[in-house]
């Protein structure tokens, strides 16, 4: 029996290490809230990439491998979309990245997951900051609030954090959201910049730049626990130290049971 219930409709390299997947469901509509995920799956028998490494054991070729992405797309979309990074020692990574367009793949029937926007009064400004692919759910969230909102009152701040400009995806959209939105800020930054690099904006760790006054000072506002919630999602180093920097501050670790008050969001998927 054939445990697929999806395609690969579109396939765009970023470049070496970023890709971003279109797929369409069988089964449409897909239901599911900004910032979750949901879960892809392979068979073990399905080709991998040539930069991956070799796998110790070697993967059940009639098993499904199964493993969680955050959407990228906007929930009344038709297609998911995900952001996903070259993993080379993966077991599923390597194999999507081999994929050719019109491939079949394994999509879960349900996106789970508690890092939305929920929780957030309407009146409170959202602070989103991300490293590498972590920018996913904040994309989804955007694409589906931001028509609503756009020129609100409620103010909207995404912080982009990259190695390199080459790897700031989807910098280009979000440049033209905040040009279109006055409600709306985008901060990207680089740590690695370079000759062949002709980047001319921030460099920093994205957290630093979140509260040593660079990012308030461009956003025309002081970070304040009362009147903001801040997302975090990306490499686990940025997103504790930036937990414990906001910590400082006033702020405190959202939990729907522990402290339903709490104004910092995290998403620990990595």
């Amino acid at each position: 029996m054939d445990p697929y219930n999806a395609t690969l409709e579109r396939k765009e390299i970023l470049n070496q290490g970023l890709v971003v997947f279109r797929i369409a469901p069988d089964e449409p509509p897909y239901r599911f809230e900004p910032g979750q995920y949901t879960v892809l799956g392979l068979l073990g028998r399905e080709g991998r990439i040539l930069e991956s490494e070799p796998e110790d054991p070697a993967a059940e070729p009639d098993k499904l491998i199964k493993r969680a992405y955050s959407l990228a797309s906007g929930s009344t979309e038709k297609h998911l979309e995900f952001y996903v990074v070259l993993v080379t020692s993966g077991a599923l990574t390597p194999r999507l990245l081999a994929l050719e367009e019109g491939a079949r793949l394994w999509v879960s029937p349900k996106a789970v997951g508690m890092f939305t926007l929920d929780s957030v009064p309407e009146d409170q400004g959202v602070v989103l900051v991300a490293t590498g692919t972590g920018l996913a759910p904040y994309v989804s969230m955007v694409r589906t609030r931001i028509e609503k909102e756009c020129g609100g009152k409620r103010r909207w701040a995404v912080l982009q954090g990259a190695r390199r400009s080459w790897d700031l995806g989807y910098r280009n959209e979000l440049e033209t959201i905040r040009k279109r939105c006055s409600n709306f800020f985008y901060l990207p930054s680089i740590t690695r910049p370079s000759p062949e690099d002709p980047w001319g904006g921030l460099v920093g760790r994205v957290n630093h730049i979140l509260v040593d006054g660079t990012f308030e000072e461009r956003f025309g506002e002081t970070l304040d626990p009362s009147r903001h919630h801040v997302f975090l999602c990306g490499n686990p180093a940025m997103v504790e130290e930036a937990v414990r920097q906001l910590g400082e501050r006033g702020f405190s670790e959202w939990h729907h049971r522990k402290n339903p008050q709490g104004t910092i969001h995290v998403e620990r998927y990595w």
